[in-house]
């Protein structure tokens, strides 16, 4: 990653392009009435039309669980059409995919709703910065930097009313800076790009992604979430589940979780210090215990803390601000963090502590 492409994503504007993103679209007699009972999350409310022929909407996000509750895979799921009960569009983490599918073969009624590639294949970039909504708006007639600036997490934008979009705009919040994904097929995808290019934006690597989700605390597929894995436990719980939905395949085991029971573990920042960041499974041991209380699932180098960083998971009783040590009982310190749905919650003395 170079130094230029950080401070750009965090002070300007930068490209990154999203590889690790698969596409889908859902149809068939009743594409939505069947996915409702597989997906934990609601479902994007019809969309409404705007100015310059698109629609704004909802790409909402949601889990795709097992029936103990453990995550196949996460997801977002935005409608292919204005109206309700049509088409819809389904994004996948390409880790969780091949699982995800095969999950869709088990559950979908083939004779109701099928999972199939688009006619022509969709890619995805994100624009990351402050002047993210400067440039869109510079560069999409139909969008205004208000609009933009105005929208929220999942939030999206449609250029084209039915079918797959000529260009779908969402509201990513992975990551601290503003950030929008831009999702297209790949024609329309390059052609943004070198209009991009053209105006001086820098495009970061997959790395630079990762450094900038990392700093803001939140979970990936394949990375700090797999099969294992609980909604409660990596803190996607209040994105990702909607208990006043109806039923969903896993949803009886995380309503007795939330209203009688506990997790385990839970995710956790880790602050590593001045020293290289430790190896994924990297375990992590309390004071005097020679029993791992946790493991390392990700770890950086962020230049936004000013040293190591990661994401892993801690058993329930360590509790936040807590000291562990890697690798050993007698390894390096590791600080221990809370992660909540806005992000690392730091304290007094953490670079980027505001009270």
């Amino acid at each position: 990653m170079a130094p230029d492409s950080y401070e750009a994503a965090v002070g300007n504007v930068a490209l990154i392009r999203r590889p690790g993103l698969r596409f889908y679209e859902v149809v068939g007699r009743s594409p939505e009435a069947m996915l409702t009972g597989i997906l934990s999350g609601s479902m994007p409310p019809a969309g409404r039309p705007t100015p310059g022929g698109g629609r704004r909407g909802r790409m909402p996000s949601s889990g795709i669980l097992t029936p103990k509750g453990h995550l196949v895979s996460d997801s977002r799921v935005a409608r292919l059409e204005e109206a309700e009960g049509g088409a819809l569009l389904l994004e996948l983490p390409e880790a969780a995919a091949e699982a995800a599918l095969d999950h869709f073969r088990q559950y979908l009624p083939p004779r109701l709703a099928r999972v199939v590639p688009p006619e022509e294949p969709l890619a995805a970039v994100s624009v990351v910065g402050p002047a993210t909504a400067e440039l869109l708006a510079a560069t999409l007639p139909w969008a205004t930097v208000a609009e933009l600036d105005d929208m929220e997490e999942g939030d999206a934008w449609w250029h084209g009313r039915n079918g797959p979009p000529d260009l779908l705009v969402v509201r990513n919040g992975e990551v601290t800076p503003l950030a929008f994904d831009l999702i297209a097929g790949e024609t329309r995808l390059a052609s943004l790009v070198a209009t991009f290019r053209g105006r001086g934006v820098p495009e970061g690597s997959a790395d630079l992604w990762e450094i900038l989700r990392v700093e803001r605390g939140r979970p990936a597929f394949g990375v700090e979430m797999d099969g294992d894995t609980l909604p409660q436990e990596a803190g996607i719980e209040a994105r990702t589940v909607d208990y006043g939905k109806g039923c969903f395949t896993g949803q009886e085991v995380l309503v007795r979780i939330r209203d009688r029971g506990h997790v385990n573990r839970h995710l956790r920042g880790l602050l590593f210090g001045a020293g290289p960041p430790p190896p994924r499974g990297t375990p992590l041991y309390r004071h005097g215990s020679e029993q791992p209380a946790g493991e390392v699932r990700s770890a950086i180098r962020s230049p936004g803390f000013g040293q190591a960083i990661g994401l892993g998971y801690v058993r329930r009783e360590v509790e936040p601000r807590a000291t562990l040590r890697a690798g050993s009982p007698g390894g390096p310190d590791v600080g221990l963090r809370a992660i909540d749905s806005s992000g690392w919650v730091l304290v007094e003395g953490d670079p980027g502590f505001n009270p």
